[in-house]
């Protein structure tokens, strides 16, 4: 039988109504663990809120059940339930096992909406073991029933709500939509339990962007509830990222409409040298930017620029302000509201604006409101160019001592750092980078080490904690200075990271006090400095043993207190058994540090990631910042929670 005989109609497989979710649910919400799971959560919420942007809605309950379902109501329009003719069925039917379908196609039901494909609530059904969905209107309650997109239950009228705690928080006679669903554990094998803090983070920011909505929060699982209520809207948002930090002027905030998209703004730079800009388009949280952040960038660079051009603010040539500039301090909030029909996100998770001709738009708002903004506040023009000016002074200085510096590196190490081990592979993808506390721990990682991938770095020492460190003070560290070197991808406006040597980069410091504290410098340097290594997620922390249990010729390693515990029940009391206490890596030999840490069948490493960066970024400022009062807070309410090294 020839190739081409083996390929016929009998191989074409369709996938109908809600089966291509179910047989590739990542392609629909992104991933089957826990991001997915919440995603699910998202699209329903989602929906109530299009109801509130609509103008018909002003309360959104979400309550987690203790049987790990959850239910989203709203006192909204509700779902319509007639007869759909073309289909002969009931709308509300149709839309929750029809792929594309609803009323945000053509933009009359929903002007403004976070839906686009018209697939969150007919996804979620699908991917959900059991769906209910409750229509009140006209002081009847509808109930329609699913179970993994398949109807268990036809759309029919019910005495009253199923959902007990509804009764008592819903007032009587409210219109609006119910949902109950919980996520299908064949789908979601990794988790089952949605995160409250993910969520109460969702609602919040929910919260601030539909000023005045109400947001409210019920827990079955531990009795706890929450409630969200924002009435400055992004200024209350930019207010809040900022809230652990020194600002230096009040927000300025801006509010335009152009043909049929309306854009908000809020401004405010305060005195870290980092930036916090957060993107939302129809309260969709663009992570990934795109249109409307861009148009935002270009025009603020531009205005900046200009102002301090035409007022003589820029002394020196050399002085002249770029975009990385303007970033230095900078905390915004870019809210764009435009018709759902025309709305075009990248990706089905919408993480960023695809729409271009969202730029300029944004672009000629913001710069025109900017620039008389500035015109009828001089002083707070002239403080903000100010701080700007400052930065790019700095910047040059920093420049000039870091050029320097890594000048004098390079050539004294002949390219790479005299005491790095590198690894033989010049593939960055199977590269890994140990940066090792001690010499010690250093010589026995480059004895114990596979030279074909694996680069040690050993470090001497506490590093500077760079969370207000300019340039020129890292680079002059020397510790600091040779990994920069050995990565290879630049620092500042000399990052580029598709020059990075190693795309697994692990911290391996002793199990100690003083090891979390060298961890801890380094994560810092790595999040402000060289953030795309976190946001690629190339940075891990090796987890070396803590005990070495021996009894007779038998022995093994174990990593927590519980677990050497747990394991010293295991063995018979009466036979003799020997328990090392690791202090440090450099107690170990080559070959143990291998087996244990650095064997990539066996070794225990954890992967940094970033699951919430406005939160990333208000604890990294009130741990490693300057200021006292907020960190003694920190560890004071916290204290409880540490693990004591006895």
């Amino acid at each position: 039988m020839t190739k081409d005989q083996t390929y016929s109609a009998q191989q074409i497989t369709v996938l109908e109504g809600l089966e291509p979710v179910r047989k590739r649910p990542a392609m629909y919400i992104g991933s089957t663990g826990t991001r997915g799971l919440h995603h699910c959560l998202t699209e329903i919420i989602d929906n109530s809120i299009d109801e509130a942007l609509a103008g018909f809605a002003k309360n959104v309950w979400v309550i987690i059940q203790i049987d790990g379902s959850v239910t989203v109501a709203d006192d909204g329009r509700g779902i319509p339930i007639d007869i759909m003719p073309k289909y002969k069925k009931p709308a509300i039917e149709v839309i929750l096992t029809t792929l594309h379908s609803g009323g945000k196609f053509d933009g009359d039901a929903y002007k403004v909406s976070g839906g686009l494909h018209g697939v969150g609530a007919a996804c979620v059904n699908a991917l959900s073991i059991n769906f209910q969905t409750e229509i009140r209107r006209n002081g009847k309650i509808n109930h329609i029933e699913f179970s993994r997109g398949k109807i268990k239950k036809k759309l029919s009228v019910i005495p009253k709500t199923k959902v007990e705690k509804l009764e008592k928080i819903i007032p009587k006679g409210a219109d609006g939509t119910t949902t109950t669903f919980k996520p299908d554990p064949r789908i979601f094998k990794e988790t089952l339990e949605f995160d409250k803090k993910v969520i109460l983070k969702s609602l919040k920011n929910r919260a601030y962007l539909t000023s005045g909505m109400y947001f409210h929060y019920f827990d079955l699982r531990e009795d706890s509830e929450y409630h969200y209520y924002f009435e400055g809207g992004i200024v209350s948002l930019v207010k809040s990222l900022n809230g652990k930090k020194t600002v230096i002027h009040k927000p300025v905030y801006i509010k335009a409409q152009e043909d049929d998209k309306e854009v908000e703004v809020a401004i405010q730079y305060n005195d870290s040298f980092t930036e916090n800009v957060a993107s939302f388009v129809n309260v969709i949280n663009t992570q990934e930017g795109g249109a409307h952040l861009t148009g935002f960038r270009m025009a603020l660079t531009r205005v900046i620029k200009e102002y301090a051009n035409k007022n003589g603010l820029i002394k020196n040539e050399k002085d002249q302000i770029s975009g990385e500039d303007v970033k230095e301090g900078l905390t915004a909030v870019i809210f764009v509201k435009m018709p759902s029909k025309n709305l075009q996100f990248e990706g089905q998770t919408k993480t960023k604006l695809g729409n271009s001709e969202v730029q300029p738009i944004v672009a000629r708002i913001v710069r025109n409101a900017l620039n008389t903004y500035f015109e009828e506040n001089p002083q707070l023009a002239r403080t903000i160019v100010g701080k700007i000016i400052l930065s790019v002074k700095a910047r040059n200085a920093a420049k000039a001592a870091k050029d320097a510096i890594m000048r004098k590196g390079i050539f004294d190490s002949m390219g790479l750092p005299g005491k790095l081990a590198d690894c033989q592979s010049k593939d960055p993808k199977e590269s890994e980078l140990y940066i090792v506390e001690g010499d010690s721990a250093g010589g026995s990682a480059k004895q114990g080490r596979d030279r074909h991938f694996q680069a040690i770095l050993p470090l001497k020492g506490k590093v500077l904690n760079t969370e207000k460190a300019r340039l020129d003070k890292i680079v002059e560290f020397a510790e600091l200075k040779d990994l920069i070197i050995a990565l290879g991808m630049g620092i500042g406006e000399t990052l580029d990271p598709k020059k990075l040597r190693y795309h697994k980069i692990i911290i391996m410091t002793d199990a100690d006090v003083d090891g979390a504290h060298i961890a801890t410098l380094l994560l810092t340097f790595f999040y402000r400095h060289l953030p795309e290594t976190v946001q690629q997620g190339y940075i891990y922390l090796a987890v070396p043993p803590l005990y070495k249990v021996t009894q007779g010729k038998k022995s093994f390693y174990v990593y927590t207190e519980e677990e050497k515990n747990a394991e010293v029940k295991k063995l018979n009391p009466n036979k003799n058994f020997h328990l090392q206490r690791y202090k440090g890596l450099g107690e170990m030999n080559p070959d143990q540090l291998w087996s244990t840490t650095m064997d990539p069948e066996s070794r225990l490493l954890k992967k940094i990631n970033i699951e919430d960066a406005q939160k990333a970024d208000e604890l990294f400022t009130i741990l490693m910042g300057v200021e006292v009062p907020p960190r003694k807070k920190f560890i004071q309410t916290h204290a409880h929670m540490a693990d004591i090294d006895t």
